[in-house]
Parts: C-alpha cells; sequence; structure tokens
C-alpha cells in the first residue's frame, strides 16, 4: 500500500476524467501521477447560454460519468472542459479546417477569455465541488499564410478555440493575463483549492 508523504495513511488515487495530453502532463509536471479515465460524455449534448457555465457543465458531466464507475470506487475525480470565451460566444473544437481558418482571421489582433471549467468529486464521501478559471488571452496577428499552415497541421481541429499554448499555435500568442494552465486546460491553483475542500492537500498527492 502507498503512503502519503505525510505519513498519514494511505496515499488517495487521482483520476482525470479526460483524453488531454496536455492536462495529464500538467499533473505530471506538478508531481502528481493521475490515473486517466476517459469520460466518453457527448459535449455536444450540452449547452448554456454562458460561457463559463458551459464550461462548468462540461466539467461537472465529464467527471459525473466517471464518478459513477467501478473502476473509480474510493478515488478523487477531476473533470475538465475549456472553452473559447468570443464576445460571450463560447467556442470549442472547430468542427472543420474552414470554420478553424475563419476563427483565426476573426482572432487576430484580439482578445478572448479561455474558461476552463473544473469539478471534483471524492467518490469516497461523496463531495464535489465545482468552479471556472478564466485566463484572458492576447491573440497576435499571424498573416493568411501562417493560418493556412497552422491549420493544415491540423491541430487547431482538437483543441478548444482552435488554439493551444503548448502547441504549434503558441507564437501567434502574444501573452495571457492570469493562469496559464488554465488555457492549457487545467489551473493548478484552483485544483489545489478544490482538493482543499475535499479535506486533501495536494502535496499528499505527490508521486514518490
Amino acid at each position: 500500500m502507498t503512503e502519503s508523504r505525510n505519513g498519514g495513511g494511505p496515499a488517495r488515487r487521482l483520476v482525470l476524467a479526460s483524453q488531454s495530453p496536455a492536462r495529464l502532463g500538467l499533473l505530471r509536471q506538478a508531481g502528481l501521477a493521475p490515473e486517466v479515465i476517459v469520460s466518453g460524455v457527448d459535449e455536444e449534448a450540452l449547452a448554456a447560454d454562458d460561457p463559463a457555465e458551459l464550461a462548468r457543465l462540461l466539467a461537472e458531466a465529464k467527471a459525473a460519468a466517471v464518478a459513477e464507475r467501478p473502476a473509480a470506487a474510493g478515488a478523487l475525480v477531476v473533470g475538465c472542459d475549456s472553452v473559447l470565451d468570443i464576445d460571450g460566444v463560447a467556442l470549442g473544437k472547430p468542427a472543420d479546417a474552414e470554420e478553424a481558418t475563419a476563427r483565426w482571421r476573426a482572432m487576430r489582433g484580439r482578445d478572448g477569455v479561455l474558461r476552463t471549467g473544473h469539478c471534483l468529486i471524492d467518490t469516497a464521501s461523496g463531495y464535489r465541488a465545482s468552479a471556472v478559471a478564466s485566463t484572458t488571452v492576447h491573440f497576435g496577428e499571424p498573416s493568411d499564410a501562417e493560418i493556412a499552415a497552422y491549420v493544415a497541421s491540423g491541430e487547431p481541429l482538437y483543441v478548444a478555440g482552435a488554439f493551444t499554448l503548448d502547441g504549434r499555435s503558441a507564437p501567434f500568442v502574444d501573452g495571457v493575463t492570469g493562469d496559464p494552465g488554465t488555457v492549457i486546460g487545467l489551473s493548478l491553483p484552483l485544483l489545489r483549492r478544490l482538493l482543499a475542500g475535499a479535506g486533501v492537500a495536494v502535496t499528499d498527492l505527490w508521486a514518490g
């Protein structure tokens, strides 16, 4: 049995209800070793008028779907989902290359707000909490040729808002105001606060 770093008992299992390699990478870089159980939630089935509320609903749906599975029994389940808020309109993953191109042409030189919903469910105690982290993104002004090359790479079709800070679009983002992790897909400071609400210190989840 694995002991927690403070010697206070067995370490808790952390389950990430997402197939996002970026979210998994953030958690690993922070010293955590989550298991991954993909939720299978149909993101298109959920809707909300407010982008932040949509991000929260998606995160809650993902966490709940995984928490109900026998494989998650006794674990801390974290669900996340991100949407780009441009003038109050929620933008998720573009449907195709044409939409990705149109988005980039509309976004360049502007600011948007990346909203990432987080939901934590402690399947041992029944504790549930959710919150949304928001970070302002200052887009640069890539040329039409640069946008075409980026879209041709295929990357924007798999990320919320058709961009990411940890990929090929990074040179096209002039900066962010807020937590960069929110834009990549998971806010570690917000996760720490959610864990604290469940009575769990993030340091107790450190691997090794």
